[in-house]
């Protein structure tokens, strides 16, 4: 059975939906962005730790949640930081 057709009478609305179909809302709150880093030293030699636990969890969610290699995962994360402002490294 073939799809459907409808006829699309408003315009206007059509094409802000699609817009707005590629728009992607992404934010970090304030309590996020001050964990972001670690800040225990840790107890064992070695190199110390860099990012918080949260940090590579909230990375590995985006990664799962919009199907992205790691690499890329870390470059969407590199973007969201330089619209906020803030240094990442």
């Amino acid at each position: 059975m073939a799809k459907q057709k409808y006829k699309i009478t408003n315009w206007k609305a059509y094409n802000k939906a699609l817009i707005h179909r590629g728009s992607v809302t992404f934010w970090l709150d304030d309590e996020a962005i001050q964990a972001w880093y670690e800040s225990a030293t840790p107890s064992s030699r070695g190199r110390p730790l860099r990012y918080s636990d949260l940090a590579i969890t909230t990375v590995l969610v985006v990664k799962r949640v919009f199907r992205l290699t790691l690499r890329a995962a870390q470059g969407f994360i590199d973007s969201i930081f330089a619209l906020m402002g803030i240094p990442l490294r």
